[in-house]
C-alpha cells in the first residue's frame, strides 16, 4: 500500500540555463534573473546610473578631417 500513496515526482525543465551572477559569480535566482539576489540587481543598477557602465568610442580622426572641410 506504500507504493500506491507515494505520488511521483514530475520533473519541470528550467526555463533558462543558470548563469553566474555577473556581480557576484554565485549561481542566478530565477525572481532576479540575471543576479542572484535583489542587492546585486541594485549593484548593477547603481553602476549604470553612476556611469561607470560606457560603450568606448574611438575617435576617427578621417570623419573630423571631413568635417573640418
Amino acid at each position: 500500500m506504500s507504493d500506491e500513496s507515494e505520488k511521483p515526482v514530475a520533473k519541470v525543465a528550467p526555463l533558462r540555463k543558470a548563469v553566474p551572477c555577473p556581480i557576484c559569480r554565485r549561481p542566478s535566482a530565477r525572481e532576479h534573473y540575471p543576479f542572484c539576489s535583489d542587492r546585486c540587481r541594485n549593484v548593477d543598477l547603481n553602476r549604470w546610473l553612476s556611469g561607470s557602465y560606457a560603450i568606448p568610442v574611438a575617435d576617427d580622426e578621417t570623419k573630423a578631417d571631413e568635417d573640418d572641410v
